[in-house]
């Protein structure tokens, strides 16, 4: 005989939730500046893990319930967050501005490659891939990662437990944080969305974590500051979510995921 368990505060929750009714925002995100349209900015609902894009003349259209929270988003703007009331869902058409950030451009260093003409000489000069390649599950391509670092532990049960722990606390205090990045991961719309960002905002809100404190996570899962500064942020998600699983795995005394 099997029995199941269900926790009644999430289940209060979940009721309460289907009980508010779904109404559709809509309006227009335009350039704070000059208030013109701005096409292909995101629009993500960040309580039922949904997204849109803007239409060519900054318009948009997003099933949303009172109290949930929209993101705003443009590349090289400052996003915006709103929370829904009653009031915005009373019919008008909503405005946002959005306003360009400035962007501070690190000096770089370009190194160039003489070629003498000779092919086989030529080809030991060419830079190689410092980087090993993965391949994350359920993603087509693969990735880089950096070399593993030495690590200094005072026990075999802090070399096993130490380096991702967090990751691992961290999802078992929010589960629903968990949920929601695995639905972000699943839904195609969203995939599409986030594999065009790379500003990581929706995740760091989810998490509650810093750039700083992301970038660490992924420094101690192993990848290369390559892949933490240029991967998409649905490659964030992925890694993330592939180190939770990896360490869960290790946590039972397995390495090998079930399918």
């Amino acid at each position: 005989m099997s029995f199941y368990g269900f926790s009644q505060e999430n289940l209060i929750d979940s009721i309460q939730i289907d009980q508010i009714p779904v109404v559709f925002l809509k309006g227009q995100i335009v350039n704070g500046f000059d208030k013109k349209p701005l096409p292909g900015a995101h629009v993500f609902n960040m309580n039922s893990v949904r997204g849109t894009v803007t239409l060519n003349d900054g318009t948009f259209s997003i099933p949303t319930r009172v109290n949930d929270t929209i993101f705003f988003t443009h590349l090289g703007f400052q996003s915006v967050k709103i929370k829904i009331s009653n009031d915005l869902l009373k019919g008008n058409e909503l405005e946002i501005a959005l306003y360009e950030k400035a962007e501070n451009i690190a000096e770089v260093n370009v190194k160039s490659t003489k070629l003498v003409g000779v092919l086989e000489i030529d080809a030991r000069n060419v830079p190689t891939d410092t980087y090993s390649r993965i391949h994350i599950n359920g993603l087509p391509q693969t990735y880089e990662v950096g070399r593993p670092r030495e690590k200094t532990y005072n026990s075999t049960t802090d070399a096993i437990f130490h380096p991702i722990d967090f990751v691992y606390n961290l999802f078992g205090k929010k589960p629903k944080q968990l949920r929601k990045l695995k639905e972000m991961r699943e839904n195609h719309q969203v995939r599409d969305m986030l594999n065009e960002k790379v500003n990581r905002e929706v995740m760091l809100d989810y998490l509650e974590l810093s750039q700083e404190e992301l970038s660490e996570l992924l420094e101690e899962c192993n990848y290369s500051d390559y892949f933490i500064t240029e991967a998409s942020d649905i490659q964030i998600i992925e890694a993330v979510l592939e180190c939770y699983e990896n360490h869960k795995a290790v946590k039972k005394g397995s390495t090998k995921k079930k399918e």
